[in-house]
Order: structure tokens, then C-alpha cells, then sequence
């Protein structure tokens, strides 16, 4: 049987990913399809975390844009990671895949508290962990969260999961169509470029300690084993210095 590439993941999902084509909310059947596709990884003998964000409930900028506290906001948007956490964790249990949600913030009833060695056990034992309410401090993305939780527990790659583009371009391919797909890219040149892939401090995250990024679509099933097996799908992130190489956007 062939070997798959990464023997530890941290797949991160976006919000939006978990809204589907509904655009907000909870979409149950793109939750359901998600799920399968980490049951297909799982069998494969990959530990899988996940890093859930929570903009398809709520967005700690926006809210702050709008007046309330920029701490308070930010906590708001971590409360949502955990409903979304907790969603999946049922979409996951569903289909007999043994999940545990660990929680940045205190909450006994609803999730375990986020303790490293705990949860690479867990990974160990084949569970999926889900990592929610992100770091557990204001003013820092999910993409942060994935990259240093990728760190803690010395997954080899982060896989960023999108619903609405199959990697990262170097325009806005819905507004441009000249716009070329990156196949691979430093992060260094995507600081550079402002391209808005990951937040600064997640980048330098990554590059400290040699942690690779994959870009790609969730929308079309099965596209996370084929990421895990080392299909070249959207695009690679590394921090190894290397030209910049397109792939035309068809």
C-alpha cells in the first residue's frame, strides 16, 4: 500500500470552510464531507489535529470595528472556535472516529484544557484532537494558534483548508483572470508580497521551525488524503530559500 508523505498533521479549517456555500453558520453537510475526509486519513495511520477558526460566527476585528472592546471581541471569537469544535467533534464521533476537543480557555463541561502531552497521547492512540478557543489570549489568529500548536506537538506540515480557492495567487482570481496560482512560495516572499495568506507572527512561527504549509481546496472530496500521500495540490509554503514557481490558473 503506498506510505503517505506526513505521519503528523495539523489540518486547520477555516470558519468559512465549516459555513460551506451558505456562507455563515454551521453547514452540517460540508461538516459531515470534512469529517469523512479525516476518517480516510486517519485510516491511513496519519495523527490528525485540527485548528478551528470561528469567522462563520463571529470575528474578533469586525466586532471591534464595530465599537465593542478589541479583548472582548477577541474572546467572543474564540467562544464561536468552540462551538465549531464541538460540531465537528459530533460529525467525527458520528462516523466512529474517537475525537477530543482541548480548549485554550477553561471549560470542564465542554472540553478538555489544553495540555500538550495530553494531547499528543491522544494522537498517539489514534484520536483526532481539536484544538479550540485559539491560543487563549486576545489579539492572535487561528492561523497563529496552528502554527504554534504545529510546533508544541512537532507536526511536519500545516494543512490550510479553503472553500472558496484552490491555493494562493498572486491577484484576486475571481476579479482578475490573468491571476497566476503559486505552486510554491516562500514565506518570506508571501510577507514580501503582501499576499494575506497567514499573519506575520504565524509565518515566523513556521519558519523558525521548519514547518511547511499547504494551501488548497476543501470543497472537492478527498483532496486531504491526496495532500497526506504528497499529491502536489494549490500551494506550498516552505521557508527554505527558493524561486517563486506559477501554475496558470485554469
Amino acid at each position: 500500500m503506498p506510505v503517505p508523505t506526513y505521519t503528523r498533521i495539523v489540518l486547520k479549517l477555516s470558519g468559512e470552510a465549516l459555513a460551506g456555500s451558505q456562507g455563515y453558520g454551521i453547514d452540517a453537510r460540508m461538516i459531515g464531507e470534512i469529517a469523512h475526509q479525516i476518517k480516510d486519513v486517519i485510516a491511513l495511520g496519519v495523527q490528525v489535529a485540527v485548528v478551528v477558526g470561528g469567522g462563520n460566527i463571529w470575528r474578533g476585528i469586525s466586532g471591534s470595528a464595530r465599537g465593542i472592546d478589541r479583548a472582548t471581541a477577541d474572546y467572543m471569537g474564540m467562544l464561536a472556535t468552540i462551538m465549531n469544535a464541538l460540531a465537528l467533534q459530533d460529525a467525527l464521533e458520528k462516523i466512529d472516529v474517537p475525537t477530543r476537543v482541548q480548549s485554550s480557555i477553561a471549560m470542564q463541561q465542554v472540553a478538555e484544557p489544553y495540555i500538550r502531552r495530553r494531547a499528543i497521547r491522544h494522537l498517539e492512540k489514534g484520536r483526532v484532537v481539536i484544538f479550540a478557543a485559539g491560543t487563549g489570549n486576545p489579539y492572535f489568529s487561528t492561523d497563529t494558534t496552528a502554527a504554534l500548536r504545529a510546533a508544541e506537538i512537532e507536526a511536519e506540515v500545516i494543512l490550510m483548508a479553503k472553500n472558496k480557492v484552490d491555493g494562493v495567487y498572486n491577484a484576486d482570481p475571481k476579479v482578475d483572470p490573468h491571476a497566476k496560482r503559486y505552486d510554491t512560495l516562500t514565506y518570506l516572499d508571501m510577507l514580501n508580497q503582501n499576499l494575506g495568506v497567514m499573519d506575520a507572527t504565524a509565518s515566523s512561527l513556521c519558519m523558525d521551525n521548519k514547518i511547511s504549509l499547504i494551501v488548497f481546496s476543501i470543497a472537492e472530496s478527498g483532496n486531504i488524503k491526496r495532500v497526506v500521500m504528497g499529491e502536489h495540490i494549490g500551494t506550498v509554503l516552505t521557508g527554505e530559500p527558493s524561486k517563486m514557481a506559477f501554475k496558470e490558473n485554469v
